[in-house]
């Protein structure tokens, strides 16, 4: 568990607890567990004792083969909570329920829009080096993070990334080739609609780095900036209002979003 803080192995430790009381009660082993649930005894095992955090699906079938009384299911937001870094907690809360998020990038892509290969890479760039079970934890929890873009009700997506971000062959070449094809896929979504920002503009309002600009289902205007693992949710309506308005000049000045998907295209060919 790598990264974890210490609030979030309190959780683990606590719902692993609970899990192994639970089991015993029923009178299985992690085996017996492991087969009814879809998972291998060494899962059950690292759940119990918080090496690894459980899926949601496991929880929840959990909980009814045991006869666990919603109890597990009641630690599941917590334990979902647990596979963020602290800096990034209480922003993956308000994006799961997003009406409307903008984010705009310049150095990597937005997670959002990240394959599993090219998430795997970058958490593998990660210094200090983190272990392959916490790799790999990571990228499944990135990818989860992209149900947002087929929720029920929609929610309005905007992206703008930088050119010299679909020109840095992170991961490869070929794995930069197979990100740029899903990217245009992705903006075939009715509900998403991509940007490149060309490196050539002589005037850029994005200077300041990069930033996420999110509307709640109240309709409350949130935004958010992370660098170097450390991040501030802007809750200010005055201070929202100015990345707000940076937000809308760099849309200006990026490329439409038919140029961008022509540009992406072509430069997933060069590749």
């Amino acid at each position: 568990m790598g990264g974890q803080d210490d609030s979030a192995s309190e959780v683990l430790r606590y719902f692993g607890r609970q899990l192994a009381l639970f089991r015993s009660r029923a009178g299985l082993t992690q085996t017996e567990l492991g087969r009814l649930t879809g998972y291998s005894e060494s899962s059950v095992a690292a759940f119990e004792h918080a090496r690894r955090i459980p899926q949601p699906d496991f929880v929840d079938r959990a909980d009814e083969l045991l006869d666990a009384g919603g109890v597990l299911k009641a630690g599941k937001e917590f334990v979902e909570q647990a596979r963020y870094p602290p800096f990034f907690r209480d922003f993956a809360k308000l994006e799961v329920d997003a009406v409307s998020l903008c984010s705009y990038e310049n150095q990597v892509l937005p997670g959002l829009l990240q394959t599993e290969e090219y998430a795997r890479a970058l958490f593998r760039m990660r210094v200090p080096s983190l272990k392959d079970e916490d790799i790999e934890q990571h990228v499944a929890v990135r990818i989860q993070r992209q149900a947002l873009l087929h929720r029920d009700p929609l929610p309005t997506l905007g992206f703008v990334v930088e050119e010299a971000v679909l020109r840095r062959p992170l991961g490869g070449p070929d794995v930069l080739k197979r990100q740029l094809k899903w990217l245009v896929q992705c903006a075939q979504l009715r509900n998403v609609e991509i940007q490149v920002l060309p490196t050539v503009v002589a005037e850029h309002a994005g200077v300041a780095g990069p930033m996420v600009v999110l509307e709640t289902p109240e309709h409350r205007q949130l935004a958010y900036v992370e660098v170097q693992d450390q991040s501030i949710l802007i809750a200010k309506p005055e201070q929202v209002s100015v990345l707000s308005q940076r937000y809308g000049i760099i849309r200006a000045q990026a490329l439409t979003p038919w140029e961008s998907t022509s540009l992406i295209e072509q430069l997933a060919g060069d590749l």
